[in-house]
């Protein structure tokens, strides 16, 4: 019997030796960590990530003081169960102050909270970052759509900056204009935070012009059309709405002043290329003053309906919510649900972990394609840089 008990209390000394082991092995990364080029898995037509151990670090806001740590957790960030925060608050994988807490602790004022993850990042389109120019202190890409351009949400190592980082050792990196993450085309980024500033200044002074093209339903006019309407961003749903009128005593516009010009290029009866040149720079200009048009943008879900089902009702962006909402069967709603098929040597799967064994987080296994709207042309004093069409910008 004592030979029998000390088997048993040697194979329990070997499994914790052995959990202590993967314990050691996990290294945490933190925003300083850079990507590189084996972080990526190709696979049916996306760029996925490794799912790698990460320290989300976030302060306690005013909105978040005396909450619950669970309920703060479960009602800010929606892509995890409430049953796996219970579990990673108890085993310390969310902390207060760097301490452990229990799950009934009440968060208070600018504490710092830290959620240890395995985290899964969502896939992208898996084209190239094409680089078009790269000066001394400016480099130029073609951003595929699908890639956000920076860091920010779920998105860290799928994103322009972390690419050319893992693929091309460039970095650190400045992008001087914005383009939303389904949007394609131009993208200039500064390799200084001097030459950063000067484009920053052209740009606060209005002498910096903009050029995209759109494909949009229907025959658009032949003569020019100027949209001049107030754009209207709700944050917490991820949309815009064109306000047109003036303001009085009794009712007051609450978007920001907008305008955009729009040219026919080309029209088959069907779709109409449309160059679009906007004087300001608001979230979904171009998108929403196309809608006031009448023309959407073709395959944009999001304004192409005004049945759409709000975001926030479903805990993922507008453009997702969008297409999955619609009943049109042109883009995205397309069910395509082929998740890659996990090996071994592709990651190490979290027993922890709600979004293991699959590769993209949960809610990501769908297929996505990008807005038919690409950036073609920046200029300024003294400098211009343009990117090439795109296919769809061609109608046959």
């Amino acid at each position: 019997m004592k030979r029998k008990r000390g088997k048993e209390g040697g194979e329990e000394e070997e499994k914790e030796e052995e959990k202590n082991k993967r314990k050691m092995d996990i290294v945490w990364q933190t925003p300083a960590h850079p990507a590189h080029k084996d972080d990526y898995i190709f696979h049916n037509g996306k760029r996925y990530v490794r799912p790698y151990y990460f320290e989300f670090v976030s302060h306690v806001n005013k909105r978040w003081e005396g909450k619950t740590i669970v309920d703060l957790f479960t009602q800010e960030f929606r892509g995890r169960p409430n049953d796996y925060y219970v579990s990673a608050v108890k085993c310390g994988r969310i902390q207060v102050d760097g301490e452990n807490i229990p799950v009934s602790y009440k968060v208070k004022r600018c504490q710092k909270i830290s959620h240890f993850v395995h985290r899964h990042e969502p896939p992208v389109m898996a084209w190239d970052v094409a680089i078009l120019q790269n000066e001394p202190d400016v480099l130029t890409v073609c951003k595929p759509a699908s890639v956000p351009v920076h860091p920010c949400g779920q998105y860290r190592k799928n994103t322009v900056l972390g690419i050319l980082q893992a693929e091309h050792g460039l970095s650190p990196l400045y992008p001087i204009h914005r383009l939303d993450r389904l949007v394609s085309g131009l993208l200039i980024v500064a390799k200084n935070p001097a030459k950063a500033d000067i484009f920053r200044q052209h740009i606060e002074a209005g002498l910096v012009q903009k050029q995209y093209v759109a494909k949009v339903i229907g025959v658009f006019p032949e003569c020019e059309q100027v949209v001049d309407a107030n754009v209207d961003y709700n944050a917490r749903e991820g949309r815009s709405t064109a306000e047109v009128g003036i303001s009085n005593g009794d009712t007051t516009l609450k978007g920001k002043v907008a305008c955009t010009k729009f040219t026919r290029i080309s029209t088959n009866g069907i779709h109409s290329i449309v160059l679009c040149e906007p004087t300001t720079g608001r979230t979904h200009q171009i998108r929403v003053h196309l809608q006031c048009t009448g023309h959407p943008i073709a395959n944009d879900m999001l304004y192409l309906s005004d049945n759409v089902v709000d975001r926030s009702t479903l805990g993922m962006t507008a453009d997702r919510a969008a297409a999955l909402s619609c009943s049109c069967p042109v883009t995205s709603c397309e069910n395509h649900n082929e998740e890659y098929k996990v090996s071994s040597e592709d990651f190490s799967i979290d027993p922890m972990c709600s979004h293991c064994p699959n590769l993209a987080p949960n809610g990501y296994n769908g297929h996505e394609e990008g807005l038919w709207l690409h950036c073609v042309r920046y200029s300024g004093p003294g400098w211009v840089y343009e990117c090439p069409y795109p296919d769809w910008a061609s109608l046959s």
